[in-house]
């Protein structure tokens, strides 16, 4: 992974606000479902509080202070007027918060779907060395803080936006001295305000980041609190959480600051507004240019104009905080998957013997050297291979590029003579199942996990599937049988039952090539005849190409590939090599040595 990349999947893109919105909603169209609707239903609110000064006013100077007196029914009617404000604004109110909810809650619904989606395309480099809690705090917590941001920072700065507006048409009706007072009261603090933006943008990405890497230093000391206690490494995980947990705390304090000048610069610029207007108006008073309920009317429009420049403070740090986390997801969903399923165009292969072949295959990660080089060979339908070489040499690679976990940077991996690009995913998976070294159950039980390889298959069809296999003793040993839990991560049994589960769920795929990277590796020792008896009978009458870390493993295959430094630099079956003083031998002899020191 490249460090522009990994630096995007740390804190996001550096998309300013308006093309974060623009990307959003791209993502995401039923945010801005009916927004026009939405957007009069604001005004209209704003409306009902702009009523309020207005009726104030036309209250002091014709109901109270008219040429012919007090006139109690106009001042009466004007209480209605003021009722009828409330009411229109409470309404008002209601329905635009309901609208936001309802748009915010579709629209980042459809945002958490495809980023889950997407987190499943994303490539297998990007997988396995990003941060699983900074991975789902991206979708999840990030968009939490999204959705919380949408529906009530959405509707504060909807109605101060349409309040300040208003407010400001109304103060230069009364009185355009005075409405400029206010303005030029207010200019330091929009011309502020740009800078401190992207000061806050960066602040709160930083921030956001940080929730991801704290999440992730807490969630793996849990998931492993048994190797923690075995090795007494408490102290030590607690000074990695503690660590993190004060790297937030001394990111957030820095954006908190940055917030508290925000909202000094509004709080300074609304009390010199108010003494301006005051001072200014007892001038225009005394020249009879501004009467006494106009004046205090525009006390109330001040109020109105300024309360949301000062609510607005708030609302822009929930604001960076929130598109800060907004960019970290979108920044999931952008990012390029390195395997692309052809769909419906792609080749739908026949079930049935299988042929594979690498032909002139080149592999590197982003930005790194080959990690194979010049890869050729053609496997014939029903052989048994065994793919040997130290660790790094390239063996793990060469399984993934075969079930196209990953693509060749050049050449092309072959299966039936039809490029593995061309043929869809669904045939692809259908013909081609890869059983890992560590059988990952998901919480749930057996029968369900087992299903994962055929969701569709019925109790009976599982029964005969571990008949199949041998397995039918182990499966009545367990308390529950199919139902039994096997806990988060399969911990409830041991790791050779957990890859024999593995087996069970390739025999139901029923897969024409058979691809196990390590899988007898890590079997304790109670149930490796058991393993080993299922592995016989689930590669008999089919392909399959084992990444071999045993000795039994190679000696029993029909071909050893033997990789070293990315390259293919033996092949033919375990007699013809053992002898051959090459690599293969020096590994053989490694095998026997290890086998007679256990």
């Amino acid at each position: 992974m490249s460090a522009a990349e990994a630096s995007r999947l740390d804190h996001g893109d550096d998309a300013g606000g308006l093309e974060t919105l623009r990307q959003g909603l791209k993502v995401s169209p039923e945010l801005a479902n009916g927004w026009w609707v939405t957007g009069i239903l604001a005004l209209t609110m704003t409306a009902g509080r702009i009523v309020v000064p207005i009726a104030v006013q036309q209250t002091i100077d014709k109901g109270l202070s008219g040429p012919g007196g007090a006139d109690l029914s106009y001042v009466a009617w004007m209480c209605v007027v003021c009722t009828l404000g409330i009411l229109v604004t409470a309404g008002a109110s209601y329905l635009t918060t309901v609208r936001l909810a309802i748009n915010s809650e579709h629209g980042l619904a459809t945002m958490r779907i495809k980023a889950f989606r997407h987190v499943h395309d994303l490539p297998v480099l990007t997988q396995s060395t990003e941060r699983r809690g900074a991975l789902v705090s991206r979708v999840t917590s990030d968009v939490d803080t999204v959705s919380q941001f949408l529906q009530f920072g959405g509707f504060i700065f909807l109605v101060s936006i349409g309040q300040m507006l208003l407010a400001t048409v109304v103060m230069f009706v009364y009185s355009w001295q005075l409405a400029l007072v206010v303005l030029l009261c207010f200019i330091p603090l929009f011309a502020s305000l740009k800078y401190l933006q992207r000061a806050m943008s960066k602040a709160y990405g930083i921030v956001r980041a940080k929730v991801g890497e704290m999440l992730s230093a807490v969630a793996e000391p849990v998931v492993g609190a048994q190797v923690v206690r075995a090795y007494a490494i408490e102290k030590r995980t607690q000074d990695r959480i503690d660590t993190s947990i004060e790297d937030y705390r001394r990111q957030a304090t820095k954006a908190q600051a940055l917030t508290g000048v925000t909202f000094s610069i509004g709080g300074l610029a609304a009390g010199l507004a108010n003494a301006g207007v005051l001072s200014v108006g007892v001038l225009l008073g005394v020249d009879k240019q501004a009467t006494l309920g106009e004046l205090l009317a525009f006390m109330f429009l001040v109020a109105l104009f300024s309360d949301p420049v000062q609510i607005a403070t708030q609302v822009l740090t929930d604001a960076q905080s929130a598109f800060a986390g907004w960019r970290r997801v979108l920044g999931v969903i952008a990012t390029p998957a390195d395997v692309v399923d052809p769909g419906e165009s792609g080749v739908k292969q026949p079930r049935g013997p299988i042929t594979v072949e690498f032909a002139d295959v080149d592999f590197a990660y982003p930005e790194g050297e080959l990690v194979l080089r010049d890869v050729g060979v053609r496997i014939e339908p029903h052989r048994r291979v065994a793919v040997v070489g130290e660790t790094g040499s390239g063996k793990t690679t060469f399984a993934k590029l075969l079930t196209r976990l990953m693509d060749p940077t050049s050449g092309s991996v072959l299966l039936d003579d039809v490029d593995a690009r061309e043929i869809s995913f669904e045939s692809l998976r259908e013909r081609v199942v890869m059983v890992p070294q560590d059988g990952y159950l998901f919480d749930a039980s057996l029968a369900e996990n087992v299903r994962f390889g055929r969701p569709e298959v019925t109790d009976a069809e599982l029964l005969t599937a571990f008949e199949s296999l041998g397995l039918t003793d182990w499966l009545e040993s367990l308390p529950d049988g199919l139902d039994s839990p096997v806990g988060q991560r399969g911990e409830s049994l041991s790791a050779g039952e957990r890859q024999l589960v593995a087996l069970v769920r390739a025999n139901i795929a029923d897969p024409d090539l058979l691809v196990l990277d390590e899988a007898t590796s890590a079997v304790d020792p109670g149930t490796e005849v058991r393993v080993n008896a299922a592995l016989e009978r689930l590669m008999a009458g089919r392909t399959s190409v084992t990444i071999a870390h045993r000795l039994s493993t190679a000696e029993a295959a029909d071909e050893v590939l033997v990789f070293d430094n990315g390259e293919i630099v033996e092949r033919g079956a375990h007699a013809e090599l053992v002898g051959a003083g090459g690599v293969y031998e020096r590994l053989h002899d490694s095998w026997i040595a290890q086998r007679s020191v256990a």
